[in-house]
């Protein structure tokens, strides 16, 4: 039987990202994201907002974690996709602990582009992102 193991989200980062680079030359980047679902009451006319969930980011993928880690910080929004995954470990009392985190295969920067919407809390500024844009030859959409 097959099975599928996807998670795609979008919110907003919890906090600045962070790197851990290994002595074999890898690198792991990860961070917090929040995401907030929400509905429309009719009965009282308004927005209700649900619980914030906060999910552990993992980018593995040293390409991914670089670009997470130079333009990414708290409050950036960006939308994940990638696998649910479960690891356990042993604290200093003896217990032991089960993580879940998301493992990110792709990743989509949202937000301004505009540099004077990168300044960080810090008030250092951040380079914005490279803007790409499609060429006229790839405008052929009926819409």
């Amino acid at each position: 039987m097959a099975s599928i193991n996807k998670v795609t989200l979008l919110g907003h980062l919890g906090k600045d990202p962070e790197t851990k680079t290994f002595e074999n030359g890898g690198s792991v980047c990860s961070f917090t994201l929040a995401t907030t679902e929400s509905y429309f009451d009719r009965e009282k006319n308004q927005r209700v907002d649900l619980p914030t969930e906060w999910h552990n980011i993992r980018i593995g993928r040293g390409g991914l974690g670089k670009v997470a880690q130079q333009y990414l910080r708290k409050g950036s929004q960006v939308y994940l996709e990638g696998s649910i995954r479960s690891r356990e470990y042993v604290d200093k009392e003896g217990i032991t602990r089960r993580f879940t985190e998301i493992n990110v295969s792709e990743m989509v920067m949202l937000g301004s582009k505009s540099p004077s919407d990168t300044a960080t809390a810090s008030g250092t500024q951040v380079e914005a992102p490279p803007v790409i844009h499609a060429g006229a030859e790839d405008d052929d959409l009926p819409f």
